[in-house]
């Protein structure tokens, strides 16, 4: 099994912590002054204090248009909608509000998008059957 490894900007570490710590439910790793890792459902992510990344709604999902680039992350189904609920629950800001397309075809999924309190655009994904992740 591999994991992936993600660093990017955010204007603030206590902010961060709330929101991938107490939103996400995210396990904070180390850190510094200037840096926090947290596991990111499985995958370490390294918020870094600095100037977010450029975005814009270039990436086609279904008939919207949602923000590129971004960063995500494929759940079993009942994960998220438990997500899902959580985050409807503490009325975070959709981009793309949960829902699921490709119903009863190859690769079925459900997709949510948000950004984080910086800015950061993340998808989270939810498969019934993952080893449709990469059906055709």
């Amino acid at each position: 099994m591999s994991i992936f490894h993600l660093a990017y900007n955010v204007g603030d570490l206590d902010q961060a912590r709330a929101f991938y710590g107490g939103i996400l439910g995210c396990t904070e790793g180390r850190s510094t002054e200037t840096w926090v890792d947290f596991n990111f459902f499985g995958h370490q992510i390294s918020l870094h204090l600095g100037e977010t990344f450029a975005t814009s709604a270039t990436g086609c999902v279904g008939d919207k248009m949602v923000p590129m680039p971004h960063l995500g992350v494929i759940l079993p189904q009942s994960d998220w909608r438990a997500l899902a609920d959580r985050l409807q629950s503490l009325n975070v800001e959709f981009v793309l509000e949960p829902f699921t397309r490709f119903a009863g075809k190859p690769g079925e999924q459900s997709t949510m998008f948000f950004r984080d309190p910086f800015g950061n655009p993340i998808e989270v994904k939810g498969f019934s059957d993952m080893s449709g992740v990469f059906a055709t």
